[in-house]
Formats: structure tokens, sequence, C-alpha cells
């Protein structure tokens, strides 16, 4: 039978960007012409597919590696709203063990060089029915890869405890992955948190600087943050906002170098803002601005809509613009949007291109598959 290397891909937090650096590590595997199976174990996130439940992961995988969904092998356990409540109400009715075992078998050897395992948030979630992230890997006898936040002494920190979990199931950290890292701290972080993994025996596989791309939301995630209403072409709210543009403030914008940009303003300012815009444009020599969006704040104080305004009218179908409308005012609307988690799926296809480029420049695939086959996992 010939070896097979499972990996499991942990972190110490949410929203390290551990599916960036899971999509970005499997792409490189497929390059180097191995056969590789993805399995999100224990998932929260789910969508409904006929009868059955799987993780948005999975199914983001699914589209990326092109193969047919099955949520019992790619997408086992799922513990979605009331999920750990049912658990504790009747513990033997759930035999999760057994779901991620009989998913595990599904990956064979002959079938499959590697298999990467996507863990779910920090490294106890799931330990309320028994499926921390190190249970899981043990379970399914893979090796566990760390994806750390950049930073040094609470990054240290955070480490340190989830060594600590995966230890008690003796489990070793064969690796870290330093993502998020500004880019004026990357020698800096290399070099200390270089250190104290060579103190603790692990070694640094990558550190990957933070790129602003990854953040970009789609206007329609926007949309949902601030509980608003498309009124303009709704078949573009797609788009990708890289910027977001106070009516208020939009002379201090430089157009030639801002773009996608999301435009937030009340309907009673935002005539005087799109001839603003015009304006500078032609100033800074370029046909027109870069708009994505508009964003319409205040929507029910009573200012009149802007379709009854003949230049907001015009610019908006000249120019193709999808609009919004909602009710909070600016500081409001401003709130909702930076509290905006933007997470890496299945309409964000160049957020996938992005992640496989930055593992490619960034991290030492062939330092990985090197541990793997040094020290195989019994």
């Amino acid at each position: 039978m010939s070896m097979q290397h499972r990996l499991y891909v942990a972190a110490t937090n949410q929203h390290v960007g551990k599916t960036t650096c899971t999509l970005g590590i499997t792409s490189a595997l497929l390059e180097r012409g191995y056969r590789v199976g993805y399995c999100k174990p224990v998932g929260q996130q789910y969508i409904r597919l006929e009868e059955d439940m799987a993780d948005k992961d999975a199914l983001l995988f699914a589209q990326v590696l092109n193969f047919p969904l099955k949520p019992a092998v790619h997408s086992p356990v799922i513990l979605g709203d009331g999920a750990t409540q049912a658990f504790w109400d009747a513990p033997g009715e759930f035999a999760f063990n057994q779901r991620l075992l009989r998913a595990g078998q599904h990956f064979t050897a002959e079938k499959f060089d590697w298999v990467v395992f996507e863990g779910t948030g920090h490294p106890g979630v799931g330990s309320i029915v028994g499926l921390s992230n190190a249970v899981v890997a043990r379970l399914l006898n893979a090796r566990v890869i760390l994806i750390i936040r950049g930073g040094i002494g609470r990054t240290i920190d955070e480490m340190a405890l989830a060594l600590a979990l995966f230890g008690q199931e003796g489990i070793p950290i064969e690796g870290v992955i330093v993502n998020k890292v500004l880019p004026d701290k990357i020698e800096k972080i290399r070099h200390y948190l270089g250190k104290v993994l060579g103190a603790w025996g692990i070694p640094l596989l990558g550190v990957i600087p933070y790129d602003e791309s990854m953040m970009f939301p789609l206007f329609e995630q926007i949309r949902k943050a601030v509980g608003g209403r498309t009124v303009f072409h709704p078949e573009k709210m797609e788009n990708r906002i890289a910027t977001i543009v106070s009516g208020s403030l939009v002379e201090s914008y430089d157009l030639k170098v801002h773009r996608n940009i999301l435009i937030v303003s009340n309907s009673l300012r935002l005539p005087e803002v799109l001839r603003k815009m015009t304006r500078m444009a032609q100033t800074q020599g370029i046909s027109h601005p870069d708009v994505a969006g508009i964003l319409v704040t205040g929507a029910d104080d009573g200012h009149p809509p802007i379709q009854n305004d003949p230049l907001c009218r015009d610019f908006i179908l000249q120019h193709h613009i999808p609009v919004v409308e909602c009710a909070l005012d600016a500081y409001g609307a401003a709130l909702r949007i930076s509290a905006l988690e933007v997470k890496i799926n299945t309409r964000t296809p160049w957020k996938v291109k992005r992640a496989t480029e930055l593992i490619r420049e960034y991290v030492d695939i062939d330092q990985l598959v090197a541990i793997m086959n040094t020290r195989p996992k019994k």
C-alpha cells in the first residue's frame, strides 16, 4: 500500500486565514502532481443540500477542486444552531466519532496521496461535544500545522495554548505559518518568532504578508450588513469594494489611485458628491471615477429618493452602478461595515486565485512535504 499523508490545518483563532491557507496548500500540492482529497470534518456555517447539510468551505473546495460534494464524506459533522443543546439532551443519539471515522475511511491511499483536513475556529472549538480540533486530528490520524496571526507576544501566548491542547492528545505541531503580517513587520516577526519556534523545535514554514485584496467585500455583503435594499442594478451587486468614500470627504481622495469605490452619502448630498467626483476625474485625467457602488444612508428620513434627481439617475445608469438604500445614518452604516468579516467563498474567485499565489510565494511547501516524509505518523 502506498504511503499517504494526512494533514490537519488548524489555527490559533478564527479569522486568521485558515481557509485561505488550506486552499493555497491544496493547490500547491496539486501543482506538484499529488492526488489530493479535502475534508472539513467539523463545520459550523453550512448550506442545505436537499435533505443534507454541508459546511460552506466544503462547497468552496468542491468547486475549486472539481469534486462532487458528498456531505457524509467532505463535511461529516455540522454543529449549527442548537446542535450542542440537542447533543447534551441526548448524547447517545449523536455518533459524531463514527461519522468522522467513516469520512476518513473514504480517502484511501489507493486514491489519494494527500488528504487535507481543514480545522474549525480556534483549537478548542467543538470541545462541548468532545470534538476539539485536537481530538478530531487524532481520530483522523492526521498531522497538524498551525496558522497563526502576525505578531509576537500575543501570538506566542495563543500558540502556547494551542500546543497544550494538541499535546493532551499526543499530537505535535509539525510546522507554523504566520499570516496577515504587515509588510514593515515581516523581518522582525520572522526573526523573533523564528527564535521561539526554534527553541520549541517547530519549523517556520512561511510568513505571509497582509494582502488588502483578500479583505475586499462584495457590495452584496455590505448590503446585508447594513440591512439595505437594492434600488439600481441588482445584477452588479457582486462588485468588489476596495475603497469606501464618505460624501463629505470626497475631495481628499485621488481617483487615479483609489479604485472600486463605494460612495456613502445621504440622498440630499449625493448630487453634489457626484458632481465633485466627475470634476475631479476630469482634472486628474481619467474618463470617470471608478465607482463600484453607492450606499444611500438615511433612506427613511423623509428626503426625496435619488430616482427623482436627474443627475444621480443619469450618472448611475450611464456607468451601471448598483445602488443600495438603508435607514442607518452614515455613522451607523460605517460601524456595520467595519464589523463585517469578509471570508473567501465561491463568489470571490479573485481571492481563490490570490490565496494560491500567496502560498506559492511565501510558504515553503517543499519543506512541508519533506517534514511529512521524514516522520510519517503511524
